[in-house]
């Protein structure tokens, strides 16, 4: 019996001993990646810079979704793509967490976001990089934006404009003559130099909405569910009902449809040269 218990006893000091050793190698490769990322001040960052060139044809769509940060697009007179992605992290880990993939044929270019290939506990419980997405693009393109986890700032674009998922701000410079706004935490304005049949379309916004319409630009507007007004300095603005939340309006001689769901906030319609000219007297106010 007593060989027994000294033989229960050496097993179970064995495992202690192997336990310390195991949580000591442990905290050791914690420090050398610390060591090997960190900075002066023992804080820990991995960057990563993605950067591509492709060839567009006029009138090619361009895809960014899945984007854990901003979207910055500038655009000319091209045919050159440019993308510029920076991700950081704290860690080379947490860059792994997600991965960007890029998909590019003269009529298309595709940027996503998307889980990377990592563990499930590190998935689940693991923080995400944060990431940049800037743009260099031709201005004959359409554009869609979804999940994207920051404000959507683009120049001049002569197709359509497609944003769903923003958790920002969304402003457009200016779109071809079609516009769509789907699940929007944050202002949007956009400047419309022409008015399609597809029209403009929003829903489910948690902000203010400043449409600038070029100069001859007529519409009918809708506006359902709202929690705000609908304001307009235009001398062809009618609103003709505003009830309930609910507003009918015509600018113009009316015409395609400007057409507002499930807003938190304001609508204000205005001339693209008016808001222009607001501006620039106001920045000399302030400038006196």
């Amino acid at each position: 019996m007593r060989r027994v218990i000294i033989l229960f006893l050496l097993v179970a000091i064995a495992a202690a001993a192997g336990i310390v050793r195991s949580h000591s190698k442990a905290v050791h490769s914690i420090s050398e990646v610390r060591a090997l990322t960190g900075d002066s001040d023992g804080k820990r960052e991995a960057r990563e810079e993605i950067r591509k060139r492709y060839e567009l044809s006029s009138g090619a769509q361009v895809e960014v979704s899945g984007i854990n940060g901003g979207l910055k697009i500038e655009t000319s007179d091209t045919r050159t793509a440019e993308v510029y992605i920076e991700r950081i992290g704290k860690s080379a880990e947490e860059l792994q967490r997600r991965k960007i993939t890029i998909e590019s044929s003269p009529s298309n270019l595709k940027i996503r976001g998307e889980k990377g290939d990592v563990g499930f506990l590190a998935s689940f419980f693991g923080s995400n990089p944060s990431e940049q997405v800037t743009l260099k693009l031709p201005r004959q393109i359409s554009l869609v934006a979804a999940g994207i986890n920051g404000a959507v700032i683009t120049d001049q674009i002569d197709g359509s404009v497609t944003v769903h998922g923003v958790n920002g701000k969304v402003d457009v410079g200016q779109a071809g003559g079609a516009a769509e706004f789907h699940g929007i935490n944050g202002n949007i304005a956009v400047t419309l130099n022409s008015l399609d049949r597809e029209g403009i379309s929003i829903n489910g916004v948690n902000g203010n909405i400043d449409i600038r319409l070029n100069e001859g630009v007529s519409a009918n507007l809708e506006a359902h569910g709202m929690n705000g007004d609908v304001v307009s300095d235009l001398p062809d603005f009618v609103l003709e009902k505003a009830k309930h939340g609910s507003y009918y309006a015509h600018l113009g001689t009316g015409g395609n449809s400007i057409s507002a769901h499930g807003i938190n906030g304001n609508i204000r319609l205005s001339r693209a040269t008016t808001a222009s000219t607001m501006t620039v007297s106001q920045q000399a106010k302030g400038k006196g």
